[in-house]
């Protein structure tokens, strides 16, 4: 059973738990914040004059005890039926506003500790990457975008994955291998069904071209690595892009050389039907056993959708291999 606490801000605070019902809590590793949504129904202290529900106001959710969702409503619809649709958001949401920032020096981690004061947002732990970006001008980007790129720069420069995420009402940069959960998912475990693909399409990439524009003899330099025997099979998947001009020879082949390791191998993907778990979402690193797929390896939790209904809590995940 789930807990729903609502906070008016104004001294009251509301157990929702009886008269909320269908209540879903979606993470997504990147591009979006955290949601619940849920439906009221029209009975008990609802219709107490005291109660209201109100954009803005504070949304805590618990499952045993343990909190896995804070954050803030921003959405309420009524229909004919009398039922109240309530829609909230983590302070990622927040994030998604627009503006010029420029950065030198910075690890992805100060860069997130930099917004979050200037947006008057809280923190949870931000792991120290280690890696000093050596410049970013951001100018009309969402600041969910300029972190998302830190993070980005940070793993092709390191070979090291960071999520970042809401943590219970602290915004949270995290190294993914220190998210690793200590159960798998898979036959015997939780799994009650699933469908796997292996693609490249989404992301892969076989021949890497990266240029830099010299200003001082006015040609574009041109860096390539390629793989033929990938390239017999599957043709040419070119990724081709500018680096910072004030990178040298050196440093763009040791771009080059990790971007291939990234991106010069098929994308697998798999979906899972399971039931819930809370320490289950976006970021975290599941180990997954499914023989049927020849399948025994840790997975980035993509995607997750949790669904609650009484006692019954159901989850579905898109994982991948990194």
């Amino acid at each position: 059973m789930i807990t729903i606490q609502l906070d008016n801000k104004d001294g009251n605070m509301w157990n929702l738990s009886e008269i909320v019902s269908g209540l879903s809590w979606s993470t997504t590793r990147t591009g979006r914040p955290a949601s619940i949504e849920f439906s009221l129904l029209r009975n008990g202290f609802y219709q107490s004059d005291s109660f209201a529900i109100r954009n803005g106001d504070i949304v805590r959710v618990f499952k045993e005890g343990a909190g896995f969702f804070y954050g803030y409503v921003f959405s309420i619809g009524h229909n004919p039926d009398g039922e109240v649709s309530v829609k909230a958001y983590d302070q990622v949401r927040y994030l998604l506003s627009k503006a010029l920032y420029i950065f030198k020096g910075q690890t992805a981690s100060e860069i997130i500790s930099q917004l979050a004061a200037d947006f008057k947002l809280q923190t949870g732990t931000l792991e120290d990457t280690g890696f000093a970006i050596e410049s970013m001008v951001e100018d009309g980007q969402t600041l969910l975008d300029i972190i998302e790129k830190a993070i980005t720069l940070t793993l092709v420069s390191t070979q090291r994955h960071y999520v970042f995420f809401d943590d219970y009402g602290g915004l949270s940069l995290r190294l993914v291998d220190n998210l690793k959960t200590d159960f798998y998912i898979g036959d015997g475990s939780l799994m009650t069904g699933y469908d796997y693909s292996a693609d490249i399409d989404s992301d892969t990439y076989n021949r890497i071209k990266l240029y830099k524009d010299n200003k001082q003899t006015g040609r574009r330099e041109v860096h390539m690595v390629e793989d033929s025997a990938n390239i017999a099979k599957w043709g040419v998947l070119q990724l081709y892009q500018s680096v910072d001009e004030k990178k040298n020879e050196a440093q763009i082949k040791d771009m080059l050389d990790q971007l291939a390791q990234l991106k010069n191998r098929e994308s697998k993907s798999l979906k899972v039907d399971a039931i819930g778990d809370i320490r289950v979402r976006a970021g975290v690193y599941v180990p997954v056993v499914i023989d049927a797929l020849g399948l025994n390896l840790p997975m980035l939790v993509d995607e997750a959708k949790h669904s609650f209904e009484g006692d019954d809590h159901t989850m579905s995940l898109t994982l991948k291999v990194i």
